[in-house]
């Protein structure tokens, strides 16, 4: 046996057994699977936190916005109460005005 092909036998051998052999079709169809459902779920996921995302800012406007019509509420009970207040206080001094009058009118 000449010594070349005695090197091209051994150049063979070790050059295919370094190198792996294609995975079988059915391998690579189920990785292809995986691979699409993988970055189908990976949407998916994404769309998820998106929408939450929204619905967390949504639900912190509606309550600054609840906070502020509360606040306004409350401010207009203040004012309704201190605007009774201020008519009962100016009845009172017409009232004590006209008793006053009228017990300087009965005495004289």
């Amino acid at each position: 046996m000449p010594l070349w092909v005695f090197f091209f036998v051994i150049l063979t051998l070790s050059s295919s057994s370094h190198c792996s052999p294609s995975p079988p079709l059915t391998l690579r169809m189920r990785r292809y699977a995986d691979a699409i459902f993988t970055n189908s779920y990976r949407k998916v996921l994404g769309q998820l936190s998106a929408r939450k995302l929204l619905q967390d800012i949504m639900s912190r406007q509606q309550g600054e916005s609840n906070q502020e019509r509360g606040a306004r509420a409350r401010l207009g009970r203040q004012v309704d109460s201190m605007w009774a207040e201020q008519k009962q206080m100016e009845l009172e001094s017409i009232l004590v005005a006209l008793l006053q009058k009228h017990s300087r009118n009965s005495q004289g």
